[in-house]
């Protein structure tokens, strides 16, 4: 167990209990489809299968804003720097060294020499540049579609990159317009995986359907709502990957997820129901993972929408929510409850902020000072599949409609696919709406500027989906940016959860360690931090017939 995870463990209870599904219906996805025996049995090609809830929405990074999505292109792209196995240090992948000025505003890369894309494409400085021009520039003729993180991490086009240039063949320099101390950090991100321009020309608008990149796998074929089949890349410049095929497989029931994992039939599950966790632990022929994700679930209160401009009416909502309860009979224990938005172990973060009390009659109160003693009614969204930070978000959106009655608030809860879902959020449809965030870095700026600065609320791709607009708050987070002093920067991140918190934007509800399982012939598999991971390491063992469930 890494340090990482055991510091994580510390935060949650391991009592296991039981917990029924409510609110929603279950669609089956593919069920009980035929899927190879790929355990080495009558092959002599090794395959690993991933089950998991939901599909990808696109495979083109640039494009991507969703971990279902990341958690295949991370096997296809590559980035310039990453983050070592267990998310505390950056370390070479693309880029091999680089340097940065006294000022922190332009930095050199020296790039992977030998390096070849999947389509035999040569990477160099040049690639690197155009992905750069494509990811920044509106007016690039390969802009297509909407290159959500990079407004999220850069704030515009271009944003805080001035230029980018080649050097050399295998040196770039990128010059920025401010300080932005994330700015490495950032690089790690699977959104800025380096794409073959030669396939970007190619493709166009389709390029997400055909990635191209020059990481450890290559993309084969893409059945949606059913399967993504990758091969192995054997020309790739690091340790070639130890199974040949790699499977990502939509099975949308986790019963389902689990009884093929029983059967052999795939090798890892994510997203798997507290309520199974005991049998797993029990199980002497599977292995239980507990993610140590940075992660946060939590609930948007549209701000834009009456009465959610009113803030006592925000207070209501959040002194109205039971969280023992949820983190209990939904959560199993396997969550903490949560009272900002970033996750307690992370740098920055305001242990001295007093979370809202479960309080009924002061949630009546405030409903009545802010010209609603009767509630009202409204909308509460959900997304339909699980997520990492909601395991079951139909039970939860269930326990908080509960809560939100005894305050008389009626909410009729309405449940959407997720890639529908979220659309509908980044277009500022909802009144209140289940969401989540992930970390895709170590630094706090991933978690609060992404989902409170207001830059990020712009209709059609926000990711802050309350649509808070603060000038305090987006002075101090820029400012943070701007400074490399990481104390002072610590200071100027308490100082916005404090200011948040009043405000009351959120609810914040939980911080999981998502639950996976795998068969024991799976060797290597490392669940990473930010919940996306590159397989190439993993291995699968062949077992005798007379050793499989």
């Amino acid at each position: 167990m890494s340090r990482w995870t055991r510091q994580f463990a510390r935060l949650f209870i391991p009592v296991i209990l039981t917990a029924g599904l409510a609110g929603c219906s279950v669609y089956d996805g593919i069920g009980r489809g035929g899927y190879n025996d790929s355990t080495g049995r009558g092959s002599s090609l090794k395959k690993l299968v991933f089950g998991r809830v939901s599909d990808s929405i696109s495979l083109d990074p640039a494009t991507a804003t969703e971990n279902e999505s990341f958690k295949v292109t991370v096997n296809i792209f590559e980035t310039l720097v990453k983050y070592e196995d267990e998310g505390n240090e950056i370390k070479s992948c693309l880029a091999t060294s680089w340097e940065v000025s006294e000022d922190g505003m332009s930095w050199f890369f020296n790039l992977r020499q030998g390096v070849r894309f999947h389509d035999g494409t040569v990477f160099d400085a040049h690639a690197v540049v155009f992905n750069f021009e494509r990811w920044m520039n509106e007016d690039n003729p390969y802009h297509m579609g909407k290159f959500n993180y990079w407004l999220y991490v850069f704030g515009g086009f271009p944003g805080l990159v001035r230029s980018v240039t080649a050097l050399s063949d295998y040196r770039v320099k990128i010059v920025l317009s401010k300080t932005y101390a994330p700015f490495l950090s950032a690089l790690t991100i699977p959104a800025f995986g380096i794409a073959s321009p030669g396939a970007v020309k190619k493709y166009g608008n389709d390029f997400y359907r055909h990635p191209v990149g020059t990481g450890p796998f290559r993309f084969e074929s893409w059945q949606k709502n059913r399967r993504i089949e990758l091969a192995a890349n054997k020309e790739y410049w690091g340790n070639t990957p130890k199974i040949d095929q790699l499977e990502f497989a939509v099975i949308k029931s986790s019963r389902d997820r689990l009884e093929q994992l029983n059967q052999g039939r795939v090798h890892i599950i994510d997203s798997l129901s507290p309520d199974d966790v005991p049998a797993v632990r029990q199980d002497p022929n599977l292995t239980l993972f507990l993610r140590p994700s940075a992660n946060v679930g939590f609930m948007s209160m549209n701000m834009q929408k009456e009465p959610y401009n009113i803030r006592e009416v925000r207070l209501a909502i959040n002194h109205a929510i039971n969280k023992d309860r949820l983190v209990e009979e939904a959560y199993a224990n396997l969550a903490k409850k949560a009272k900002t938005l970033i996750p307690p172990f992370l740098w920055g973060y305001n242990d001295s902020i007093q979370p809202y009390g479960y309080d009924p009659e002061e949630a009546k109160r405030l409903l009545a000072q802010a010209g609603y003693p009767d509630g009202f009614e409204t909308e509460l969204w959900v997304m339909e599949q699980p997520r990492p930070y909601f395991m079951n978000p139909c039970q939860v959106a269930e326990f908080i409609r509960q809560d939100l009655q005894d305050i008389n608030i009626k909410a009729d809860i309405r449940v959407f696919g997720w890639e529908e879902y979220i659309e509908k959020l980044k277009n500022g449809e909802h009144e209140m709406a289940l969401i989540g965030w992930i970390g895709d870095n170590r630094d706090p700026d991933n978690f609060l500027y992404t989902l409170l600065g207001s830059y990020n609320a712009y209709h059609g791709m926000a990711s802050n989906y309350s649509f808070y607009k603060d000038e305090q708050v987006n002075r101090l987070l820029v400012q943070a940016r701007q400074t490399l002093d990481t104390s002072f920067r610590s200071e100027l991140y308490r100082n916005v959860q404090q200011k948040v918190h009043n405000d009351a934007p959120v609810v914040p509800l939980v911080h999981t360690m998502p639950a996976l399982a795998a068969g024991n012939s799976v060797k290597g598999y490392i669940p990473h931090i930010s919940d996306v991971e590159s397989l190439e390491q993993v291995d699968i063992i062949q077992q005798d017939a007379t050793s499989l469930h």
